[in-house]
């Protein structure tokens, strides 16, 4: 029987999000039983991969699709696809000198660290960073500007992690590629329309599974057929050490033919469940809480408390994560004394130990 206390693990309340350290998200019973159903048969595993990529990109309304073991392999697999173009030889041998065309052209402010660089995993595809703009700005000039004939492709990050602010659209970055008739790779890693972004001209578009569809550790790359197509063939490359098991496979397509069905949780439904939390925190002595959107704009809702007594923010953060349950919650804005909790992947139980904990750690 597996539990907590077979191998010494602390229980997880996870009020920061979909996150990789917490093992992402929850999957469902008809998620676990297509895993069940994986484990427990064979596959010609290319004809499975074909298969359930014709299948998804039905779904999606897309010329092609490929199940990759995560977004960051989506990434890695899609800059070799763009520079080898179809080569076997490049395949077997990806960061070979025959090759010219590496540079892979990002905003500096697209060029994030979301749990690893996005460079580490452009450089593990083969592909050379060239940013253009600036940390706080980029514009479709800034990034023709550094178009060459050794550029590849234009890689674009759709992410909270991202600057917000004064940056090119998706679409500015769509004009840019097809003026220049490069292929234009969207990581959309966290993102919860899986349409927008071909439907909006874009080449490759990267998912993680694990994130707004809620399945199994594993990445989805979309779009045009001929680069879908490439990046299937990097299985025989770099992907080797990026494969994913059959069962994954199979709970994946189902959870992202139940993300269509039924959706996610809306952005009034998340405010609704916050309104509670942020009611029972407010007479917490030395707190102040509210309810925010997403920084990037997303249907998302989070509790944002202000710590206003002695202790720190830091100090709260790590006396959450100290007692079992650990709490972890979103830290990013710590450093102004804020600390947010993402209760999607939080029940009524939860949020109650949530409130109890602070209610200990604030006397």
């Amino acid at each position: 029987m597996i539990s907590y206390e077979k191998f010494g693990l602390k229980e997880v309340i996870n009020a920061s999000g979909r996150m990789t350290i917490l093992g992402v998200s929850k999957v469902s019973k008809n998620v676990l039983a297509a895993q069940r159903f994986g484990g427990e048969h064979f596959f010609e595993m290319s004809d499975l991969m074909i298969q359930t990529g014709k299948y998804l990109a039905e779904l999606l309304q897309t010329e092609d699709a490929q199940i990759v073991s995560s977004a960051s392999a989506g990434i890695a697999q899609s800059v070799a696809a763009v520079i080898g173009e179809g080569s076997l030889y490049h395949a077997y041998h990806p960061y070979t000198n025959r090759i010219a065309k590496r540079e892979i052209v990002i905003p500096k402010g697209h060029n994030v660290d979301y749990g690893t660089p996005v460079e580490v995993m452009i450089q593990q595809g083969g592909g050379r960073v060239v940013e253009t703009g600036y940390a706080n700005m980029c514009s479709a000039e800034h990034l023709e500007l550094m178009i060459t004939p050794e550029t590849a492709a234009i890689l674009y990050v759709k992410s909270h992690h991202t600057v917000q602010k004064s940056m090119l659209s998706v679409e500015d970055a769509v004009k840019v590629a097809k003026k220049y008739k490069l292929p234009l790779i969207i990581d959309a890693a966290a993102e919860e329309d899986l349409f927008h972004y071909t439907q909006a001209g874009a080449d490759l578009v990267i998912y993680s599974g694990a994130k707004a569809i809620e399945g199994p550790s594993a990445g989805l790359v979309i779009g045009k057929k001929q680069y879908v197509e490439w990046t299937r063939l990097q299985s025989k490359g770099i992907g080797r050490a990026m494969k994913i098991g059959k069962d994954n496979v199979l709970g994946f397509t189902q959870a992202v033919a139940d993300y269509l069905a039924l959706g996610s949780e809306s952005g009034e439904m998340m405010q609704q469940r916050l309104d509670p939390l942020i009611a029972s925190v407010n007479q917490i002595a030395g707190l102040e809480a509210k309810i925010v959107q997403d920084g990037a704009g997303r249907d998302i809702y989070r509790a944002s408390v202000k710590i206003t007594g002695e202790k720190s923010a830091q100090t709260v953060i790590t006396e959450l994560k100290a007692e079992n349950p650990a709490i972890y919650t979103r830290e990013y804005q710590a450093n102004n004394g804020i600390v947010e909790f993402d209760v999607r992947s939080v029940n009524e139980q939860e949020l109650e130990k949530i409130v109890r904990r602070l209610q200990e750690i604030m006397k």
